[in-house]
């Protein structure tokens, strides 16, 4: 990530002026994110539906969208936070309107919306999986992020540089394989071709797209829930799964926004499909322990290979 002085002067600070808006920050990768456009002096909304008085469906009270706006302002930007329930038009709308009220400008829109893990049935097939359940799953990831750039895309193509982050699981070549059930699959792919389109609507205003995925994430509820581990000791998962030795912190796929959100050249990217570990190759940052994992280079060449967990060379 490049280091330099913005426009005010203020040293590593070269987002100050900018105002981001990062729907879907409670937790995992969408807080990080946040977070660190903050530590890059960005003003960050931050969105979502569990708050200190209201849990979501994803029924995880512990994280808040208060918790992340005060993480960024820890961090040295300004935190924001507003609930939102993404699939509503008009509490949207009304997001995007208090936006352009108090700073009539956003540079840098972040649709990292999910929750959707909980209505999956991950054994099913298309014609056995509950109905309901598989639309709720395309609405939360696929028709939030559609609504949200409806409403907050005419705000960014007011000033050129603008830029899009469609946030999923796995690049477009690991996507290229099916992600059972049917509707996780579409669900995650839509996202890499929502950022190929959008891309090529907004280059005439100057504006990028792209799609970022983390790798394999250490979010909370993969720690806590899935492998009954803490930050402090996850490697004892890999007793469970040995390929959780590459996996990552959330720290890491927020630098690796932070990278993009600060590149002067960053159109260059647009309508790609980008992964944390490639783009730590390309702009040199690390994850929180100064590792570099390349987690979907490693799951092609070792673990769909069926080859034994070994994370040396891709970390």
């Amino acid at each position: 990530m490049r280091n330099g002085t913005d426009n005010d002067g203020q040293e590593g600070r070269p987002l100050t002026g900018k105002v981001a808006l990062v729907a879907g920050a409670t937790r995992g990768a969408g807080r990080a994110m946040a977070v660190e456009l903050g530590r890059a002096g960005a003003v960050v909304y931050v969105t979502g539906r569990t708050t200190r008085d209201h849990v979501s469906e994803v029924g995880r009270a512990t994280e808040t969208i208060e918790g992340t706006a005060e993480r960024v302002t820890a961090a040295g930007g300004t935190g924001i936070a507003v609930r939102v329930d993404h699939l509503e038009p008009a509490h949207v709308r009304a997001l995007v309107e208090r936006i352009e009220r108090d700073h009539g400008r956003l540079d840098v829109l972040v649709n990292d919306l999910w929750g959707g893990d909980r209505h999956v049935e991950w054994d099913k097939k298309a014609w056995e999986h509950d109905l309901g359940k598989g639309l709720r799953v395309l609405r939360l990831g696929v028709e939030s992020h559609l609504i949200t750039s409806r409403y907050a895309l005419p705000l960014l193509i007011r000033r050129r540089g603008g830029l899009v982050v469609e946030v999923t699981d796995g690049t477009a070549e690991s996507n290229r394989e099916y992600r059972k059930p049917l509707y996780y699959d579409l669900a995650k792919s839509a996202p890499i071709r929502i950022a190929r389109d959008l891309g090529e609507e907004l280059a005439e205003y100057g504006c990028t797209a792209v799609c970022l995925t983390p790798g394999w994430l250490r979010s909370e509820a993969m720690l806590d829930t899935y492998f009954k581990v803490t930050e402090e000791n996850w490697r004892d998962g890999c007793a469970q799964n040995p390929h959780f030795a590459i996996s990552e912190t959330p720290v890491f796929v927020g630098r690796a926004l932070a990278a993009l959100a600060t590149d002067p050249d960053v159109a260059r990217w647009n309508g790609q499909s980008l992964s944390s570990g490639g783009l730590a190759k390309a702009y040199g940052f690390t994850d929180a322990d100064g590792s570099a994992p390349d987690a979907w280079r490693y799951i092609e060449e070792v673990e769909r290979a069926g080859k034994p967990a070994d994370v040396t060379g891709y970390r």
